[in-house]
């Protein structure tokens, strides 16, 4: 006798057991697809934000460093609007202007706020408040606080300049001298912007294990000493971070130097590169070298953001 077979009805599954056991699969494959479609879009969001305002603004800004428009007409212009700019002696002065403002920036902006993070760190009672009234100048809008300090600095009746009366001194032309221009503009760039530095600057110092500063004490070391071998040392790579940051930022300066002093300033002695910029682009017309000073002042802050992005990733290595 042969052996039975099983008919092809019967080697087959039947169709409502596959449908059952298929059912949970695709429910699961449709949430998954959901989960995945909402994160996506929020993806897509972001990249296309960052697209519209950061990736097509420096691609449209390299395309017009070499380009020209004439009689309506936009042309190819190769280098001659990085010649133009380089044989421009506002170019010139202002990256004198734009490196003595980052220097005088980074004395103030950078020293002040971690003095005051030091003095903070010591008061026990009252540090919310005070932390509050350090940052307060961050909180105000921007132009406020510039037009506070051109009040300020009014050789009429300004505050600073009834304050040196009133010891004797003589008063100060402090936004119409070339000699106190830039000062002036730092010193209301520093008030404006050190809130925020000092807070990061608490929080490092806050992080420091109390155990380092009880063995100091021990071996005799007063308050500078264990500033220079303590609290340094422990926050080398903020310090560092914050340093690279205040560059990059300080070097973009506009907004102070624009209202306080009109942009140039007397003399052309509060010129900077991104005013000169704005003078190019808006004043003269002209966005092919507007374009070309704009991308030499990318490319030397890329140096810095790598610089800064190489001691991020040392850091978090660490």
């Amino acid at each position: 006798m042969s052996a039975p077979t099983l008919s092809k009805n019967k080697a087959r599954p039947s169709p409502q057991t596959d449908g059952r056991a298929a059912r949970p699969e695709r429910g699961a494959f449709v949430q998954a697809l959901k989960r995945n479609l909402t994160a996506h879009a929020f993806l897509i969001g972001a990249l296309l934000c960052f697209s519209l305002f950061s990736w097509y603004p420096m691609v449209r800004e390299f395309i017009l460093a070499f380009q020209k428009t004439e009689n309506g007409e936009t042309v190819w212009a190769g280098w001659s609007n990085l010649t133009y700019i380089f044989n421009d002696p506002a170019f010139w002065q202002a990256w004198r202007n734009t490196l003595l403002f980052t220097g005088l920036a980074l004395l103030l902006g950078f020293a002040v706020p971690f003095v005051i993070a030091l003095v903070l760190n010591e008061f026990r009672h009252g540090r919310g408040y005070l932390r509050l009234l350090v940052y307060l100048p961050v909180m105000l809008p921007p132009v406020a606080s510039v037009l506070l300090f051109k009040y300020f600095y009014d050789p009429g009746y300004g505050l600073f300049n009834r304050i040196l009366e009133s010891i004797g001194l003589p008063g100060q032309a402090w936004l119409q001298d070339t000699d106190t221009a830039m000062v002036s503009v730092v010193i209301a760039a520093t008030w404006m912007n050190m809130g925020g530095a000092t807070l990061i600057y608490l929080a490092a110092l806050q992080s420091i294990p109390g155990e380092l500063y009880e063995a100091a004490e021990l071996d005799g070391a007063g308050v500078l000493r264990r500033i220079w071998h303590v609290t340094i040392p422990q926050t080398r790579l903020i310090l560092s971070l914050m340093l690279l940051m205040q560059i990059i930022a300080t070097m973009q300066v506009f907004v102070e130097p624009f209202l306080l002093t009109g942009g140039a300033g007397p003399e052309g002695a509060t010129l900077t590169v991104v005013h000169l910029i704005y003078q190019y682009a808006f004043t003269f017309n002209n966005y092919g070298s507007a374009a070309a000073l704009g991308l030499v002042l990318l490319v030397l802050l890329a140096g810095f953001s790598a610089a800064y992005a190489r001691l991020s990733r040392a850091g978090s290595e660490d």
